[in-house]
């Protein structure tokens, strides 16, 4: 029952799923102004689910735990935006969902960065006023402080690129109209903050990391390193060689189009950025000289309609541009777009449409379209079933349990140390949460195994980590995702010096002697005590 950990993870995770499926048809309901839009939002979510979530695969992800929690504060966001007064209780909402969001997933704060720098890009041209986004911006501070609070003084949110953007942001809406006389809608003064951001957050990111001694979140910036220019080292290539943190797929566009998600929200925001274009024509000047009332009128109607889908049109963007970098970050486009394809309904953007076609008959001729693919993939998906089976790993825990001592120290791959330390309780030396340089360090030395070292330097380090058992996995020594990605290959890149001779791993699976002692053999597992010297 739920007195059990696993079954408590799991029930919860799904739990939070299935509300999150009622907060997107409320959002897609709010978003659009009419019921049938939260209706396209739910079914293209259903009708692109293996693109929109991994929680039916791999339950407990800390993204499933996470990712509700965004949606909430995207809908609550949205309120704000759009109501011309913020009430303290719609902020300290938001303040709550914030810490949810982040307190399980370390890479909320890079989703968070995203959503304030769309905020500001939607302020600095002018579309919504300074104030109230001060005002959220220190909703995002209290959150931020208090989950460091809550993550008992986690020092990589401080020095983060999410914090450093909150105060320079905060700092440019207060000095930007003592310094820039000019007025807010010229493309020159866009142009000055919108450097000023990036150059200040980028400054003030690196100085605190500096200051505080903290590289927990250097490996992100050489994933991205990785992505432009090719950069290589140990920790990147950990992540860049797993399939979900390579490029997205090709195919994924096309999945989308034939579903018809992408051609509808292509529509969507073709026709934002048109209300956006036919809004900065009306500058100041041609507003005060226009002696037509219903231009301006238009102009003042485009204003006051479209600054919230300038957000989310710009909030998409963002979520594109991660997703192409990072395929794992399919999670947050595929939910935004059919959040996006919920505009569908809306009169601001379809009104004149609706005065030709009954809103029902459009949004339900486009729902049959979409449900052509759409049902076949949700076939698809029913059509899987099985049950998770991994009698080798069930072995090693029953015989860690048996015969090892409680305190006995275990070391290998992450995903094992996992499960070792959650089935038997046993020490462990690392383990899968990679956010922490310490832990990398660690990680790495553990690793080693799989490189060409000489076996005594490898032992000397591993018993300075106080292991006792090391569990070596012979397929992580032979397999090969892709060209350069076996463990091997990828120490080669981080030891040249020792490259060209026999894997350790290959010499440990044939006979382990004399600096370690196989007490422990199966299929995929070896069990190596070591001796103490």
């Amino acid at each position: 029952g739920l007195g059990d950990p696993a079954s408590f993870y799991v029930a919860v995770i799904f739990l939070l799923n299935g509300l999150m499926m009622s907060l997107f048809f409320i959002y897609g309901t709010y978003l659009s102004g009419s019921r049938l839009g939260g209706l396209v939002t739910v079914m293209c979510f259903f009708f692109n689910h293996g693109e929109c979530t991994r929680v039916m695969w791999t339950p407990p992800l800390r993204e499933s735990f996470s990712y509700p929690f965004l949606v909430l504060q995207m809908l609550l966001l949205t309120y704000i935006l759009r109501i011309p007064n913020i009430n303290t209780g719609s902020l300290i909402a938001l303040c709550v969902s914030n810490v949810f969001f982040m307190l399980p997933w370390q890479f909320a704060q890079f989703v968070l960065l995203t959503q304030i720098a769309s905020l500001f890009a939607v302020c600095i041209m002018g579309y919504i006023d300074s104030s109230k986004l001060q005002k959220i911006l220190t909703a995002h501070m209290v959150s931020l402080v208090v989950c460091f609070i809550l993550m008992f003084g986690n020092s990589m949110l401080l020095t983060s690129y999410y914090a450093a953007s909150l105060v320079v942001i905060s700092r440019i809406l207060e000095w930007s109209p003592k310094l820039l006389k000019s007025r807010r809608r010229e493309v020159c003064v866009w142009v000055i903050e919108g450097c000023a951001w990036l150059f200040g957050t980028v400054t003030l990111k690196y100085l605190t990391s500096f200051v505080l001694g903290v590289a927990d979140d250097a490996h992100i910036g050489n994933i991205l390193k990785s992505k432009f220019i090719g950069y290589k080292d140990f920790d990147t290539l950990m992540y860049t060689c797993a399939a979900e943190f390579d490029f997205m797929e090709k195919e994924t566009p096309v999945r989308y189009t034939k579903t018809l998600l992408l051609p509808v929200v292509l529509v969507v925001f073709g026709v934002i950025v048109k209300r956006v274009t036919h809004h900065l024509v009306c500058t100041e000047n041609e507003v005060l000289e226009m002696k037509s009332i219903q231009i301006l009128c238009s102009c003042v109607f485009c204003f006051f309609s479209s600054f919230q889908l300038v957000f989310h049109a710009l909030q998409l963007l963002a979520y594109s541009v991660l997703a192409i970098l990072i395929m794992r970050l399919k999670l947050f486009l595929t939910p935004h777009l059919c959040v996006m394809a919920s505009l569908v309904c809306s009169k601001q953007l379809f009104g004149w449409l609706f005065y030709k076609i009954q809103p029902k008959t459009l949004v339900f001729a486009i729902l049959a379209l979409m449900a052509i693919e759409g049902s076949a993939n949700l076939q698809t998906q029913w059509n899987i079933m099985g049950e998770f089976s991994n009698l080798p790993q069930e072995e090693l825990l029953e015989w860690i349990k048996v015969n090892t001592r409680q305190d006995a120290v275990f070391a290998g791959a992450m995903p094992t140390m996992a499960s070792v330390k959650l089935s038997t309780l046993r020490p462990i030396v690392n383990h899968p949460h990679y956010e922490d340089a310490g832990l990398r360090a660690r990680t790495k030395v553990v690793y080693s195994m799989y490189s060409r070292k000489p076996a005594n330097q490898v032992k000397r380090e591993l018993m300075e980590l106080g292991v006792n058992y090391y569990i070596l996995e012979e397929s992580l020594c032979v397999s090969r995702k892709k060209p350069g990605c076996s463990m091997p290959e990828i120490w080669d890149v981080e030891d040249p010096a020792n490259r060209g001779r026999i894997p350790l791993c290959t010499l440990m699976s044939k006979n382990s002697r004399p600096h370690f002692i196989t007490v422990f053999e199966n299929s995929n597992y070896r069990v190596l005590k070591i001796p103490k010297e």
